[in-house]
């Protein structure tokens, strides 16, 4: 589950990490007000209005119809609230969004951690994430903060650094040293970044999440380390045991096909393709959707019914994956171990005769307990819909009514 920057720069903050304060707002008023408070909090004399968003590249990003950047800096409070206005309620197109953006509803107002006319700060790249390959967490840093790290790693690979963690014991001390060592750094700057590294890996830890990236983080004129961004990902399978970040979710940011989905209790993700994909069991719906490709189809989603594929869970599976115009058939793959093969044919028939016309080819492939009976109550039902035993059998299906 991603959260947003003001978020996350929250969490860190709970966990000793030094950060960019700011305030969020999300009318202009409002943002004024929040200058002038952190003006008195922070005395800061420039602000930067920062748009809130799940997607990375604000900075470069632009507001749809307008030459305003997603993230501006306002050097007196007429700024702030003409930035603001040109931002909130305005869609941000960036290299991670869709062409028609994202919608703006939350700006933060932070600080100007870069202090005009200062001697030169220095920004860095620093990142916690699972190694998949390892098995072990590791921390991934750069001398080029600021920067997208896929350009940096691709033009300039020597200046990526990464530090294993050892989950028998954690991060060690001497590690931390190694990494404000590698950043450059040396005096009360070393120090600080060690205790920077410290506290963000335990902030991770604690959190159960999947990944933390700051970028960047910026040493300051006076030595401090800070994080000036920060780009949180939690497990979701962990947020049972952290109820407090779970109310941390923005379901607006969320594609809200599969948000309702969620509250049905299916796991679907929306795709590309033109073919949707009802099945049960995630290992059986990458092999579906591989079937689908080597038909000449593409899969529009992944969506999973899980082990009760009753009447009223297929109804609402097969109501999401219509909302896709661009589904063309829709094939359900379903193997009767948990559940048998007569009820989930039952439960398909009952939902397609409640639903009324549907107006896309419906290829069943029901395998398992009692499947000669499921193919018998499908044939005999009366519906549009084509029936197949084995996979080759409905991937030719698939080719046949996609074309």
């Amino acid at each position: 589950m991603n959260i947003h920057e003001y978020q996350g720069k929250a969490v860190l903050k709970g966990f000793g990490v030094a950060i960019q304060e700011g305030i969020l707002a999300d009318t202009p008023e409002k943002a004024v007000e929040a200058a002038k408070e952190l003006q008195k909090q922070t005395g800061t004399g420039w602000w930067v209005v920062k748009s809130q968003i799940h997607a990375g590249g604000r900075g470069k990003g632009k507001i749809v119809g307008t030459e305003q950047r997603g993230v501006a800096l306002a050097k007196n409070l007429d700024d702030i609230k003409t930035i603001s206005t040109n931002i909130l309620g305005n869609y941000l197109v960036t290299l991670q969004t869709s062409t028609t953006g994202k919608k703006v509803n939350k700006v933060l107002i932070a600080q100007d951690v870069y202090y005009p006319g200062a001697t030169p700060t220095k920004e860095f790249y620093v990142s916690v994430l699972l190694d998949r390959a390892k098995g072990r967490n590791a921390i991934v840093y750069s001398t080029e903060g600021g920067m997208d790290i896929e350009t940096v790693a691709h033009d300039t690979p020597h200046l990526i650094f990464k530090e294993e963690i050892d989950p028998r014991v954690g991060l060690r001390d001497f590690q931390c040293r190694k990494i404000a060592f590698n950043l450059g750094l040396d005096g009360e700057a070393f120090k600080a970044m060690t205790k920077f590294i410290a506290s963000l890996y335990k902030a991770y830890e604690a959190t159960d999440s999947a990944m933390f990236e700051i970028n960047p983080v910026l040493k300051t004129s006076d030595n401090k380390i800070i994080a000036v961004d920060a780009k949180v990902s939690l497990d979701g399978n962990s947020l049972f045991r952290h109820p407090d970040l779970a109310a941390l979710r923005d379901t607006a940011e969320e594609d809200p096909t599969e948000v309702e989905a969620g509250a049905h209790n299916l796991n679907y993700v929306k795709l590309d393709g033109n073919v949707g994909c009802m099945v049960n069991g995630a290992g059986l719906a990458m092999a579906t959707m591989d079937i689908i490709k080597l038909s000449g189809g593409e899969p529009a989603n992944f969506l999973d019914v899980g082990g009760t594929a009753n009447a009223e869970r297929v109804e609402q599976a097969f109501r999401i994956i219509l909302k896709d115009p661009k589904v063309k058939a829709i094939l359900v793959n379903i193997f009767g171990g948990i559940v048998r093969c007569d009820r989930v044919a039952q439960g398909i028939v009952d939902a397609c005769k409640n639903m009324g016309t549907i107006n896309v080819p419906i290829i069943i492939r029901l395998q398992g307990t009692n499947a000669i009976e499921a193919k018998k109550i499908i044939d005999e039902s009366g519906l549009k819909v084509f029936s197949a035993i084995t996979l080759q059998e409905a991937a030719d299906l698939v080719k046949k009514v996609v074309g």
